[in-house]
C-alpha cells in the first residue's frame, strides 16, 4: 500500500510560528507519509470577487489538496481569544467550493500559543467551524502547547516529553483511522 497523504494546515502564516513547528512534529509522529503543507496566502473571502471571478486559483489548489489528503492536521493559533483570521478565511473559501471536500475527512486539531491555555479557545472555535463540514474529527485529549515560546528548541523540536507523548497518541489515532 502507498504511503498515506497527510495535509498539514497552519492558521499562522509566519515561517517560524510555533504552530508550524507543531505541525512538523505532528507529521514526524504520524510516521511515513506523503506530507503536503497547505498555503493559506489566500485573498480575503469576498462574495463579489467570487461572483465576478469565481473561486481563486489558490483556493482551488487548497481544495484539491484537501480532496486528495487521506488525513489532515490543523494547527490553530489563538489570536485575541479566537481562531486566526487566516484559518477562518481558508475555511470560508473552502465552504464555497461545491462538493464539501472536508466531509468525513479524518482531522486532528492541535494548537500552540504563548499563553497559559495553549490556544484552547481557538482550538474549540476551529472544531466548531469544522462541525458544519461534517468532518471526521479524531477524538482524544487535546494537544494544547502552552507557553509555546519555551516549549520548542532552536531546531523547532518539542522539548516536553508530555507534549511529545500527547502528540504521538493523537497521530497514532489519526493513522489508525486512515488505515481502516
Amino acid at each position: 500500500m502507498a504511503e498515506p497523504k497527510l495535509l498539514t494546515i497552519s492558521g499562522s502564516l509566519r515561517k517560524g510560528s510555533y504552530n508550524r513547528m507543531l505541525l512538523s512534529e505532528a507529521a514526524a509522529a504520524f510516521g511515513p507519509a506523503e506530507v503536503t503543507e497547505a498555503d493559506l496566502h489566500l485573498p480575503l473571502y469576498d462574495g463579489d470577487l467570487e461572483q465576478a471571478e469565481g473561486v481563486p486559483a489558490k483556493v482551488a489548489v487548497l481544495t484539491e489538496q484537501i480532496r486528495e489528503a487521506d488525513a489532515i492536521v490543523i494547527a490553530s493559533p489563538e489570536y485575541n481569544k479566537g481562531i486566526s483570521g487566516v484559518l477562518k478565511n481558508a475555511l470560508d473559501w473552502v465552504s464555497r467550493v461545491p462538493g464539501n471536500v472536508l466531509s468525513q475527512k479524518p482531522i486532528v486539531v492541535v494548537s500552540a500559543a504563548a499563553g497559559r491555555t495553549g490556544g484552547e479557545v481557538a482550538q474549540f472555535m476551529t472544531l466548531s467551524c469544522l462541525a458544519s463540514f461534517q468532518a471526521c474529527i479524531i477524538p482524544g485529549p487535546g494537544v494544547l502547547v502552552a507557553g509555546a515560546g519555551n516549549e520548542f528548541d532552536d531546531s523547532g523540536k518539542l522539548t516536553s516529553e508530555s507534549y511529545r507523548k500527547a502528540l504521538a497518541a493523537r497521530m497514532e489515532m489519526l493513522r489508525k483511522e486512515v488505515s481502516k
